[in-house]
């Protein structure tokens, strides 16, 4: 996400940060490249136009120009007015203090409303409450279906009627139910069109006036860049929507929509889906979205990642076997499971401050874990405990049945001895403390 607009910031601020000293006429200049890298990146024009006169009444200050790093000031000046452009904090959903708390998405067809729906349950189940999701499409059965599947693959229940039932009785009587079954969060899917209809509206006002939503959410694809905008902002004057929910972040290299939205509404953007995974939706934190824009990385969210991956008992024995030289082939294949479940490689490799830039170009091929797992799989117990044994024959077996190569396979063992003696070199100078990763943040 961002990829363009990224890289175009990063090349700007570079060249003031590699200056010892800064003239208000160089601060000008970069900041026509970054007004053209923001309007290419499709964000809004008076958006641009007030971020880039925030910044350069804050950047031609005598405190900057005449420091000691005036380079790096204005790079901070940059991350924190993308933060305030961005909504400056978190905001999370707002929850009833008399359950169940009623959430009402709205958006247009093809936005990504029912997944996010089913999605947003599943974190709301993961924090220990009772979600329920009510389908109000009665136009399409097939968004009931969805829905239902969904639900069943979550383990979340779905209250859906007859089609011919109003989406406004469909609604007060899922109220009564969630009463019954002492569910505490009702996410309620409204049925979308190909545009915003008149009909459409009133069906929304109808649900808004007698089943009382406590928050609105819109659900706006990402990738529409400025049709986003103009969406969310229809939407707002005519229901009065309470946040945004931003899907397909991860296919928008250019990001204007997620710039614009919250300016252009005042309204938050309280979460971002990044993958077709039904574990991926992300809550929106501006201030690290700033630093990925500015090829800064995302520490925090990755060891939240971790910290939601990883088991803190099997990480234990994984740092005792470490310390005893036991690691062996089943323990590496355990560890890259636990990385396959915090996302695609890359969304996690670009996390980490300075190596997204250097992947740059690069493709990172999930499928090379995948490779790996194969191969540990075709091995005997014996030999995924005691490498040695593994000679020619064995080599050409394991290949055979796990449809790799033998390069492949004597790749896999390399990379396994460069690990153990990387390993034991941190064990030696005592710093490998896999518990100081798992408890920072």
């Amino acid at each position: 996400m961002f990829e363009a607009l990224s890289e175009r910031l990063e090349g700007v601020l570079k060249k003031l940060k590699g200056r010892g000293l800064l003239r208000e006429e160089d601060i000008v200049s970069a900041l026509k490249e970054i007004k053209i890298a923001l309007l290419e990146a499709d964000v809004n024009f008076k958006v641009v136009k007030d971020f880039t006169e925030k910044v350069r009444v804050k950047a031609i200050g005598k405190e900057v120009i005449e420091s000691i790093t005036p380079g790096q000031q204005v790079v901070k000046i940059v991350h924190d007015e993308l933060c305030r452009l961005m909504g400056g904090g978190h905001s999370k959903i707002n929850l009833s203090p008399n359950p169940p708390t009623v959430l009402m998405f709205v958006g247009i067809h093809g936005s990504g409303k029912t997944t996010s729906a089913a999605k947003l349950a599943k974190r709301f189940k993961k924090d220990g409450r009772r979600p329920m999701l009510v389908a109000l499409d009665t136009a399409r059965p097939a968004a009931i279906e969805q829905l239902t599947t969904l639900g069943t693959q979550i383990d979340v229940p779905v209250y859906a009627t007859n089609p011919g039932d109003s989406p406004v009785k469909i609604g007060l009587d899922a109220v009564k139910q969630a009463h019954a079954q002492g569910r505490d969060v009702m996410i309620l899917d409204t049925a979308g069109r190909l545009h915003i209809d008149e009909q459409l509206m009133n069906e929304l006002d109808d649900i808004k006036r007698e089943v009382n939503p406590k928050e609105i959410l819109l659900v706006a694809d990402a990738m529409t860049g400025q049709d986003a905008v103009n969406i969310a902002k229809s939407f707002n004057e005519r229901l009065g929507i309470d946040g945004i929910i931003l899907t397909k972040m991860e296919g928008d290299a250019r990001g204007g929509a997620a710039l614009s939205m919250i300016s252009v509404t005042g309204k938050p953007i309280k979460f971002i889906g990044v993958g077709e995974k039904i574990d991926s939706l992300e809550p929106f934190h501006p201030d690290r979205m700033a630093s990925r824009i500015l090829g800064m990385g995302d520490v925090v969210t990755l060891v939240e990642k971790a910290q939601d991956t990883v088991d803190i008992n099997e990480a234990a024995q994984l740092q005792k076997k470490l310390s005893e030289d036991k690691f062996t082939f089943d323990d590496l294949k355990n560890q890259l499971n636990q990385i396959r479940k915090m996302g695609p490689l890359e969304n996690i490799l670009a996390m980490i401050p300075g190596l997204g830039k250097q992947l740059k170009g690069h493709s990172v091929d999930d499928r090379a874990l995948i490779k790996i797992d194969a191969i540990i799989n075709s091995m005997t117990k014996q030999e995924r405990t005691n490498y040695a044994i593994i000679n020619a024959s064995r080599k050409r077996r394991i290949a055979l049945g796990s449809g790799t190569t033998v390069p492949d396979v004597n790749r896999l063992i390399k990379q396994y001895i460069g690990m153990k003696k990387m390993m034991k070199t941190f064990r030696r100078s005592g710093k490998f403390k896999l518990g100081n990763f798992l408890n920072s943040g």
